[in-house]
């Protein structure tokens, strides 16, 4: 099953970055409200980068490394097509 570490950008332009194996169904509970907790109340989020995984616990190191970037260099991370290991 493949995972996938996301980036969305949500209302007030903030950023929100997530790990899941159905993105579609992910972004549609975010913009519901049922999503996590920090995109309550910031919706409608927007998808900006998404970035496959072999298996989850690669996706939680690789979500785990995008959220200590600094905002521009999370954009970066999933313009570049290499994968962190």
């Amino acid at each position: 099953m493949t995972w996938i570490v996301y980036l969305l950008e949500c209302s007030d332009q903030t950023y929100y970055t997530g790990i899941t194996n159905r993105l579609d169904h992910r972004i549609e509970m975010h913009n519901k409200g049922q999503g996590a907790k920090y995109t309550r109340g910031r919706g409608p989020v927007i998808l900006l980068g998404q970035r496959a995984y072999p298996d989850r616990a690669s996706a939680s190191r690789a979500e785990a490394q995008v959220k200590r970037l600094k905002k521009v260099e999370k954009l970066a991370f999933f313009q570049d097509d290499q994968s962190i290991t």
